[in-house]
């Protein structure tokens, strides 16, 4: 078979491009070449990953959040004619990187356009239940009508429990070819000395990054503590300041970030499900603050919380005093499996 597979994370954030590593890993190591698909910040990052692998632009969804959490599901309603332009958009794109090239696969990570009926189409997702409150049903009737569309959906997740995603990643009922992968990091943990007492691991889409990045500096600069931030902005230069007790980098490569993580003894971040993964697989204590009306962080972050893993608050909420019952929390750790890359991706001579 031609060894060629076109892997296209979403550009929402920086999770679905950095958990779409060790499967670009493994593609190499199965002498599979991966061509990396996306644009903005994701592609910048696996640019700076990768830089010996061909990429291609697709275009960009432009999603923004609103400075508001009440307001958040009506701008995504409004947004919802600009995401379905966006999904036809790449439906032709891939049809012309298609005629361009032979592919055996297809692995679109939250990309609904990014398929095709004559190469074996793969969808990442850890959402089969899309929670968006009183319309999760209808929201989660309208994400899995584009998941059907592809050959089999990859859930990176334990199938039972215990396991990370809960709700989200197991409904009670799916008609949807699943695979679950167990959960996917680019990380591995080390017993290091700790350097940082905190460290602050921003990300995820404008506005609300950089409203967390405001309130958390604020309220940092007042602390005796050892603390460094993670801007999360992939730029063209890695920039590095200190201010006082704090450290801050614009972005850090893998291992750099592998390296800082596990030298840090507590991480305040988002509650998004790859930062979850990862902080599992480096078995790190966290305190969550879920970005504002995006309900599935929130769900994650309460489901946490209430099983005595990690605290979180709301981002208004926030200050230092929420840290001081961290010792009533286990903190996460890694219960995932090794997996299979071999039998995975012999799923690409299907067709």
């Amino acid at each position: 078979m031609n060894k060629k597979v076109l892997i296209a994370p979403l550009n929402w954030g920086l999770g679905h491009a950095t958990r779409c590593i060790p499967i670009l890993n493994a593609l190499l190591d199965q002498g599979i070449e991966p061509v990396i698909a996306s644009d903005g910040a994701a592609l910048s990052l696996l640019k700076k990953e990768f830089p010996e692998l061909q990429t291609k632009l697709l275009p960009s969804y432009r999603i923004t959040y609103s400075k508001k959490a009440s307001n958040f599901k009506w701008k995504m309603l409004l947004n919802s004619p600009k995401i379905a332009h966006t999904i036809n958009a790449e439906n032709k794109v891939i049809k012309r990187i298609l005629e361009e090239d032979q592919y055996c696969g297809i692995i679109s990570d939250n990309r609904m356009g990014v398929r095709h009926k004559s190469v074996p189409s793969v969808f990442i997702t850890h959402q089969l239940t899309v929670l968006s409150g009183n319309t999760t049903s209808f929201s989660t009737k309208l994400h899995n009508r584009y998941i059907k569309k592809f050959d089999v959906c990859w859930v990176p997740d334990m199938a039972d429990d215990p396991n990370l995603s809960g709700e989200l990643g197991h409904p009670k009922k799916t008609t949807i070819p699943v695979t679950y992968l167990g959960p996917l990091s680019r990380f591995e943990h080390h017993i290091l000395p700790k350097k940082y007492d905190i460290m602050v691991l921003l990300s995820g889409p404008e506005p609300q990054r950089t409203l967390l990045e405001q309130k958390l500096f604020q309220e940092f600069e007042q602390s005796d503590k050892n603390i460094v931030f993670v801007r999360g902005l992939i730029e063209d230069t890695q920039q590095t300041y200190v201010k006082n007790n704090i450290t801050i980098h614009n972005y850090l490569s893998g291992k750099d970030l592998e390296h800082t993580i596990n030298s840090s003894n507590l991480i305040i971040s988002r509650s998004g499900y790859t930062t979850v993964m990862d902080l599992a697989k480096l078995k790190k204590k966290a305190f969550f603050i879920p970005t504002p009306g995006q309900f599935e962080q929130e769900y994650l972050a309460q489901r946490l919380t209430m099983n005595r893993l990690v605290p979180s608050c709301n981002q208004n909420d926030f200050t230092l005093k929420k840290l001081r019952d961290l010792n009533m929390y286990r903190g996460l750790s890694s219960f995932g499996t090794d997996i299979d890359y071999g039998e995975l991706f012999h799923f690409f001579q299907s067709k």
